[in-house]
């Protein structure tokens, strides 16, 4: 099975390249495609900008059309998963949304929503070994106090616990600086990370719904390739 997953930002992309495969094992494919930024979904379900602003949920009406027709006769099983914080919003409001996006497609392409919450270091957060691992000084005060999934300006939490002046210091900098350094912990928290014991619910979903995708999806030809693969 072949997973191709559209991620907001590149610090998402350096995230879910080194996690998936230790979700999934070498036995898929994946693609992590990143873009430049969240964005909103446009009124009418009508990109307003153009496609090589690369932003994501302004773009996303076209590139699930886009998958739904690329997907419809290709014998091997694939699904697009879609990556992005929640930030200030309603959950439910926010995923039907989504879900609004892929009822206009004809055809469907077989898609999941994702949704970290409050942010993609709440996934971090809820590894504190592995914070602990690629920063050995982070504050435990600050890390212990943090509540799993909790909306409570998740980056600057993270921030507070293993960036020198913590959030207000890098703030201050810029949120071009902001952006690179969210890379910069994503390099080096993520290959510590054990997928089995996070804390971060929604971690957990992601996680075991992707281990379950494959069987869902799984195409009898497919399943009849392997054993000939097997046999060989």
């Amino acid at each position: 099975m072949h997973f191709e997953i559209l991620v907001e930002d590149i610090s998402g992309k350096t995230t879910l390249d080194i996690l998936v495969p230790k979700i999934i094992g070498d036995q898929h494919t994946f693609r992590v495609v990143p873009y430049k930024g969240i964005g909103r979904i446009p009124k009418n379900l009508k990109s307003s900008s153009a496609p090589n602003k690369r932003i994501l949920l302004d773009q996303l009406p076209r590139l699930l059309k886009g998958y739904g027709k690329t997907y419809a006769n290709q014998r091997e099983s694939a699904a697009v998963i879609v990556v992005c914080d929640l930030d200030d919003q309603c959950l439910k409001t926010f995923r039907n949304e989504l879900f609004e996006i892929l009822l206009n497609c004809n055809p469907k392409p077989e898609t999941r929503f994702y949704i970290a919450i409050e942010e993609g270091e709440a996934w971090f957060l809820g590894d504190i070994p592995a914070i602990r691992s690629a920063y050995p000084s982070a504050k435990s005060d600050v890390l212990h106090a943090y509540i799993n999934d909790s909306i409570c300006q998740t980056w600057e939490k993270l921030a507070d616990a293993i960036y020198p002046g913590g959030s207000a210091s890098l703030v201050k900098k810029g949120y071009q600086t902001v952006g690179k350094e969210k890379s910069s912990w994503a390099k080096s928290i993520t290959p510590f990370m054990n997928v089995d014991s996070n804390l971060s619910t929604s971690f957990c979903y992601f996680r075991d719904a992707l281990r379950k995708l494959p069987e869902i999806l799984f195409i009898p030809e497919e399943r009849e390739a392997n054993l000939c693969k097997e046999d060989e």
